[in-house]
């Protein structure tokens, strides 16, 4: 029987012995492999973990004790120690486990936390109410050293660093990518002499008697304060040679480390320290990314942060997805680059998921990847832009959420030309809520000067890319899904700036589709059409601002329907609909999208059926309301 099979709660591990351990990190490893080359997932974090993980819950009591996850995705080896190994076949589809924390899973997932740099943030925030309710409970953040990069991390330090009491231990989980090979020597050679350090700053003795000595030296006249003196240079000295981050201390954080977060049993006495301490600790730890499975190790890219469908021996992908929207915009953007050298890039720690490898090779020079920091990335653009630069913004959409003021107040205000380019807009499938890109063209339609493209193809991304380039008086904005590139579609006719995809004789039915969803909008009108009701199909790809010539469209038609891949609220189509009623036009529109609220995951096929964009459910409306219409106009003639 193996270990891993007996394990159905926290409660469990602490019964194991040093080696029982060793083994059981084993079959987590082989389990987190198999499962995941089945399901995809992030693969690599998880492997990262386990050891570090097994030590947390074996030092502290989930659920009693909450522990907090920097980007969630981090947390599958926490999952399988809480009981959810069975769930596993499941991961990240509908109805299934999630990828991130989940509270509906779990009493032991505190937070459904998905965006880095928030964990420390909610742990101070919990820490707090502990405090304040006389709660004996210890706050553990589990945070990444990329996720430190972000400034909400920082703020939240300068916090903790004055709280006092707070019974919070961070767990900086270093992934050994951003340390020399000097580094990484340095931190297993004090494995003994690092230890024992430790073990006397994390004592309240040491604390007290430091106190007074500094009293007594700086109140003891000239002579006590060169002894003062002396003193703090050679602590301070000690110090920063021996611990790598000296800036925690700094801050005034009591900081332990580093420690080798593979070693379970070197962890544990670190986690002991920092527990009984009484107050924040930092406790920092060395691990690698991807450990334990060699194609992984040898991923020089990413260390399969996230993989889809894979062979568990070979890592190789046994789903060859097709040519994307983001190949597309990295080869179109790096030509662009190649003729005018004032376009730079721009992204926070996703140079190669945004498509931005291909330029990086070929401009070194020109972009600037700041990690994981949003909204330095959008002011530092109109730095840029204000220099004479055309700075491109490439971000997953979910992401821009966090920097809308730099947009509104940093680039819109001051007219700059900044393009955003933003990837996973739309339904995103499996990551689920909080990585679906629905808002954006939502809170984008507030910034005023802002134009904003959803092309449907490969040929209007790359049209639209060199358009966007060429603003240099307000923001732009293209926006695409994370789909395969579709099969190209042309228009049968050009109506000012607005593309006709299908027309049909005497229409009554406008059909606007917006980016990935225009094939949905042309196979709508083609049912309209088999069913006798005239239908015409546009797409204005550039949504923002609504066009003249869409405007009399909607005009010359009795029912416009609107599709996109964005919330209905404040979307594309509800910007439609209110510049018509500016416009005294008073045909009805009806605005299809993503219904308010959070969408959970699942395949996009599936979570767009739920949400009625299916091409049968849109035709089915178009025909009853036109039905509809009918049998009123009937009822009216005849009363008259």
């Amino acid at each position: 029987m193996s270990l891993l099979s007996r394990i159905s709660g926290p409660e469990d591990l602490k019964r194991l012995s040093g080696d029982q351990l060793k083994q059981l990190a084993k079959e987590i490893r082989g389990f987190l492999i198999s499962s995941v080359s089945r399901t995809g997932g992030h693969l690599g974090p998880n492997l990262g973990v386990v050891e570090l993980t097994i030590a947390v819950h074996r030092v502290f009591d989930s659920p009693r004790d909450a522990i907090i996850f920097d980007t969630g995705h981090q947390s599958y080896v926490h999952k399988i120690l809480t009981g959810r190994q069975q769930g596993f076949a499941t991961l990240r589809k509908r109805h299934g486990l999630s990828g991130y924390p989940q509270r509906s899973e779990s009493e032991h997932d505190w937070v459904e936390n998905s965006h880095a740099s928030t964990s420390l943030s909610w742990a101070d925030g919990l820490a707090k109410a502990f405090r304040l309710k006389g709660e004996d409970r210890y706050v553990v953040a589990i945070v990444g050293d990329g996720a430190l990069t972000g400034g909400m991390a920082w703020e939240a330090l300068n916090n903790i660093a004055v709280s006092g009491d707070e019974r919070l231990v961070i767990v900086v989980n270093d992934n050994g990518r951003s340390y020399t090979p000097t580094v990484g020597g340095l931190a297993t050679q004090l494995s003994g002499l690092g230890q024992q350090l430790s073990a006397i700053r994390t004592d309240r003795r040491y604390e007290r008697l430091l106190r007074r000595i500094k009293d007594k030296a700086r109140n003891g006249g000239l002579f006590g304060q060169m002894a003062y003196g002396l003193l703090h240079g050679f602590k301070t000295g000690v110090k920063d040679v021996l611990v790598p981050n000296g800036m925690f201390s700094d801050l005034g954080l009591k900081y332990v480390g580093p420690i080798d977060g593979h070693d379970i049993g070197a962890m544990e006495l670190a986690l002991h320290q920092a527990r009984g301490f009484g107050g924040p600790v930092l406790v920092h730890c060395i691990t690698e990314k991807g450990r334990g499975f060699r194609a992984a190790e040898e991923n020089e890219q990413d260390r399969f942060h996230a993989v889809g469908v894979i062979d568990e021996e070979t890592g190789e992908a046994l789903v060859k997805g097709g040519r994307t929207w983001t190949d597309a915009f990295g080869e179109e953007l790096a030509r662009i680059a190649a003729t005018d050298d004032r376009v730079v890039a721009i992204t926070a720690a996703m140079v190669h998921p945004t498509g931005l490898g291909r330029f990086a090779k070929l401009f070194p020079d020109r972009i600037f990847d700041v990690g994981i920091a949003e909204q330095h990335a959008v002011t530092a653009a109109a730095g840029l832009a204000r220099g004479g630069m055309h700075p491109v913004v490439a971000l997953y959409a979910t992401f821009l959420n966090r920097a809308f003021d730099q947009v509104l107040m940093d680039v819109g205000l001051h007219r700059l030309g900044v393009t955003f380019v933003l990837d996973r807009a739309g339904l995103t499938g499996p990551d689920g809520p909080s990585h679906h890109g629905i808002w954006d063209a939502s809170f984008l339609g507030l910034v005023p000067g802002l134009q904003l493209a959803a092309p449907r193809d490969e040929q209007r991304l790359d049209e639209a890319l060199r358009r966007a380039a060429a603003i240099d008086d307000g923001p732009s904005v293209i926006r695409f899904s994370k789909d395969s590139l579709p099969e190209p579609q042309p228009a049968v006719r050009r109506r000012g700036d607005v593309d006709v995809l299908l027309e049909s004789n005497n229409p009554r039915v406008l059909v606007v589709g917006y980016g990935a969803l225009c094939p949905v909008a042309v196979e709508v009108g083609s049912r309209l059409d088999q069913q006798g009701i005239g239908a015409t199909v546009v797409d204005p790809v550039w949504a923002l601002p609504v066009s003249g010539d869409l405007l009399g469209l909607v005009a010359a038609h009795d029912l416009v329907l609107t599709i996109e891949d964005n919330s209905v609220v404040g979307g594309l189509g509800a910007r439609l609909s209110l510049e018509a009623k500016r416009a005294g036009i008073d045909t009805r529109i009806r605005e299809f999208g993503i219904s308010p609220g959070y969408v959970p995951q699942g395949s996009r096929s599936e979570l767009l059926d739920e949400q009625g964009l299916s091409a049968q459910q849109l035709a089915r409306f178009a025909i009853e309301a036109i039905a509809r219409a009918e049998e009123a106009a009937q009822v009216t003639s005849s009363g008259l």
